[in-house]
């Protein structure tokens, strides 16, 4: 590495600051002057030779060492001013023109499930957050932008770290109590499961799972979704926190409009559709099996609630094409991070009214946007929403109409 003087000129999409070249420098902001170590287009910051006025202290301790958040350096008007234009940019580079869009601020109470990683050596087990571009683990004591209920995770961790030795131990917080996943480096045997289970009772947690195998269920972990109770299967995905995922069901639920008939594609264990059922039928889809089993289960009990039905699918590998489509005035779908490039195409064959996107990436969502245009959308909404705040991520909603 060389030492240099640079001058950051802007912000990267991953919350880097940038210099000519361009070079990349975590926890800088633009207009500052720094010393940084570089290696190819990488630089490390050693020293701010002048900061910038809009820089602000960091409330946590572990900032810049844990791997997690990259902002909390940065006032917060000009932070959500980037985020925004973060949606602006990825729009501009598929040559849609779009104004900033509105950004709600999601985060709540904090973040509702925490995955961390737990080492043991020598006797000595740590448990936290690998350091940004390492494979460093930094040690936590605490969290400060997780819920209340997950204060206590890195302790939690270590304990099974004691037990376990290396693993990876995921924690979410549920109307039922803490469900706790373990994935652990070495095979666990039989033998071991009353002491696991012992283990579980001590941290208090609902249910205990290791490498997919169910070891204890105190009490079935579940999330009240609209009127409906859901059960949650191991390792389930949930929205970051319980407010981004409320306002992303209610900004769905607007879109919707006068729609008779939805189909709510990527569903996972139902967040908008059991939203979207309280107003209009809709047919729910995803490959994910035990969510989609969940789902269905939710929907045998729940009253109050128009026709809802929930099917299997994969819809990476084999889309609704626009015949099926058809069958619906309205289509919403939040697929993986990568996008829905083949149900887009299908979309905008079909005769569909209105489509509703909800995606984690701008840039995949301004692709699948191009589609939809390019086959006689127009983007009639669009809104983003930080539940993954003091992060370079933002959520977004956008709405297409028929022209």
């Amino acid at each position: 590495m060389i030492e240099q003087r640079l001058t950051i000129t802007r912000m990267g999409f991953r919350g880097e600051g940038v210099a000519e070249g361009p070079v990349y420098v975590a926890g800088t902001l633009p207009g500052e002057i720094v010393l940084a170590d570089v290696e190819g287009e990488r630089g490390v910051l050693k020293a701010i030779a002048t900061a910038s006025p809009q820089r602000i202290t960091p409330f946590c301790k572990h900032y810049g060492m844990c791997g997690g958040c990259q902002l909390q350096h940065w006032d917060e008007a000009a932070y959500r001013q980037w985020k925004a234009d973060q949606v602006v940019q990825a729009f501009t580079r598929r040559g849609i023109e779009i104004v900033a869009p509105e950004l709600i601020d999601a985060h709540g109470e904090g973040r509702r499930r925490v995955s961390l990683h737990v080492r043991k050596h020598d006797g000595v087990v740590t448990a936290g957050f690998m350091m940004a571009r390492s494979h460093i683990l930094h040690d936590l004591d605490h969290c400060p932008i997780v819920v209340p209920a997950l204060m206590n995770a890195p302790d939690m961790a270590r304990a099974i770290g004691a037990v376990l030795g290396d693993c990876d131990v995921a924690l979410t917080a549920t109307d039922a109590g803490l469900d706790c996943g373990v994935r652990a480096e070495r095979k666990v045997v039989e033998q071991e499961h009353a002491k696991l289970a012992r283990l579980a009772e001590q941290l208090a947690v609902s249910r205990f799972t290791v490498n997919g195998e169910t070891i204890i269920t105190k009490l079935q972990p579940a999330m009240m979704i609209g009127k409906a109770r859901v059960p949650l299967p191991p390792a389930s995905f949930l929205q970051a926190t319980t407010m981004g995922e409320a306002v992303l069901a209610d900004l769905v639920v607007k879109g919707l409009g006068k729609a008779k008939s939805v189909a709510d594609l990527f569903c996972g264990i139902g967040p908008f559709a059991l939203r979207i059922a309280e107003h209009v039928k809709v047919q729910a889809f995803d490959s994910d099996r035990p969510a989609i089993a969940a789902l269905q289960s939710a929907i045998r009990k729940a009253e109050g609630l128009k026709p809802v039905t929930a099917v299997v699918r994969d819809l990476m590998k084999e889309p609704l094409v626009s015949g099926e489509l058809n069958d619906f005035d309205t289509v919403v779908f939040d697929p993986p991070r990568a996008g829905a490039e083949a149900q887009a195409k299908q979309l905008a064959k079909s005769a569909i009214k209105t489509a509703i996107a909800v995606s984690c990436d701008p840039a995949t969502l301004a692709n699948d946007a191009s589609i939809l245009i390019g086959g006689g959308f127009r983007l009639k909404a669009i809104t983003a929403v930080d539940q993954f705040k003091w992060s370079s991520h933002v959520e977004t909603v956008a709405v297409f109409a028929r022209r």
